[in-house]
C-alpha cells in the first residue's frame, strides 16, 4: 500500500508538473489565437457619418477569469478632419457587478462627451434660418421687439430676418441614476439682411439649455432621443436688454422644440454601432443608469456558430519561403486589431 501511495503521488505530481509546464501554455496559446480570430471581426475604427468617426480599439489585453471575459475598449469619437486627435478622459471608470445577462457593455460620460466634442470640432453644431424659414409668429414678435431699432435702419425696414444659432462650447453630458442630461451653451444672432446691403445685427444673445436624453438599444445600434427641458436667454450687452428679451423666451423655446430638436433627433436616429463579433446579436436588452455611466445588459443570440467564425478567420499556414528583397505591403484593412 505504501509503495502504491508513493507511486500514485509521484505520478500525480509528475502529471501536474507536465500539465502546468507544457500542456496548459499550449492550450492557453491556442485559445488566445482563436479568441483573436473572433476579435478580428470587431469593427475597431469606423466612420459614423460624413463628419465624425469612432475608435473602438482595445486599451489592454483581454482579462480572463473563471466567470468573465473583460474587454476594455477605447470608445472615443473623433472628427474626420482630425482623425489623430485625442481627448483626455476624466470620466469615472465603470464598474460592472451584474451577472444576470450574458454580456454587459458600459458607456461612461467620456463616450458621449467625445461625440459632442467631435461634432463641435467638425463645425456642424450651427444652424441658420433666414426669410421664409423663420416661423411667421416668431418673425412678428421679433419685429415688434426690435421695432425702434429697425425703424431707425433705413432703408432696411422690410428686410428679411436672419437667425444664426451656434453652439459656443462642446456640450457636456451628465449621467446619474435618475437620468441622463446634456448641457448646451450657445449664442443666437438676430440680423436684418437688406438686399444688396450688408447684414445689420439687431441682437446677440446667449442661450443656456438643458436636454434630457433617452438612450436605448435597437439591434446593435445605441441610439439617443433628446428632449428640451430647460431654456434661458440673456443679453451679452446689458442686464436691461436681458429684461427686454424676457418676452422672447417662450417663443424661442417653441422654435427649438418644433424646428431644431427634430433635426437633431434625425441626426441621432441612426445611432452608433456597438462593437460585437461577427455572428452575434443582442436579445433581451436593458439599459440602466449609474453614477457616471450607462450600462447595456443583454443576452447573445448566435446567428453563426463560433466554430464557423473561427474557421473562417483562422490563419492559413504557409510554406516557408526564401526572404524577398522587397518588403511586404502593409495591410490596408482598418478593422484589424
Amino acid at each position: 500500500r505504501k509503495v502504491y501511495e508513493f507511486l500514485s503521488t509521484f505520478i500525480v505530481t509528475g502529471m501536474r508538473f507536465l500539465l502546468s509546464q507544457q500542456i496548459c501554455p499550449s492550450l492557453e496559446h491556442a485559445s488566445l489565437v482563436l479568441l483573436n480570430s473572433v476579435l478580428d471581426t470587431v469593427p475597431v475604427r469606423n466612420y459614423v457619418d460624413e463628419h465624425i468617426g469612432i475608435d473602438y480599439s482595445l486599451l489592454r489585453d483581454p482579462s480572463v477569469s473563471t466567470d468573465t471575459l473583460d474587454l476594455d475598449f477605447k470608445g472615443m469619437f473623433f472628427p474626420r478632419a482630425r482623425e489623430n486627435q485625442e481627448l483626455e478622459n476624466h470620466a469615472v471608470e465603470p464598474v460592472i457587478k451584474e451577472t444576470e445577462r450574458m454580456v454587459y457593455v458600459a458607456f461612461s460620460e467620456y463616450f458621449f462627451d467625445s461625440a459632442m466634442h467631435a461634432y463641435f470640432q467638425a463645425g456642424v453644431l450651427a444652424m441658420e434660418l433666414q426669410g421664409e424659414k423663420v416661423p411667421k409668429d416668431l418673425e412678428v414678435l421679433l419685429r415688434a421687439t426690435f421695432f425702434g431699432t429697425i425703424f431707425m435702419l433705413s432703408p432696411s425696414v422690410d428686410a428679411p430676418l436672419r437667425l444664426v444659432l451656434q453652439v459656443s462650447a462642446p456640450p457636456r453630458c451628465v449621467i446619474k441614476p435618475s437620468g441622463t442630461s446634456v448641457s448646451v451653451s450657445a449664442f443666437l444672432n438676430i440680423s436684418l439682411v437688406p438686399p444688396g446691403h450688408p447684414a445689420v445685427q439687431l441682437s446677440s444673445m446667449a442661450m443656456e439649455t438643458k436636454l434630457s436624453a433617452k438612450v436605448f438599444l435597437q439591434g446593435k445600434a445605441l441610439r439617443v432621443q433628446l428632449d428640451l427641458r430647460r431654456f434661458r436667454i440673456y443679453s451679452k450687452q446689458s442686464a436691461l436688454e436681458s429684461l427686454a428679451l424676457f418676452s422672447l423666451q417662450a417663443p424661442l423655446k417653441t422654435l427649438l422644440q418644433l424646428t431644431i430638436m427634430p433635426i437633431i433627433n434625425e441626426r441621432t436616429k441612426k445611432g452608433v454601432q456597438i462593437p460585437l463579433p461577427e455572428g452575434m446579436d443582442f436579445t433581451r436588452e436593458v439599459v440602466t443608469n449609474h453614477a457616471g455611466f450607462l450600462m447595456v445588459g443583454a443576452d447573445l443570440h448566435f446567428s453563426k456558430g463560433l466554430r464557423e467564425v473561427i474557421e473562417k478567420y483562422r490563419p492559413v499556414p504557409t510554406a516557408p519561403s526564401y526572404p524577398s528583397s522587397r518588403p511586404a505591403e502593409p495591410s490596408a484593412d482598418p478593422h484589424q486589431l
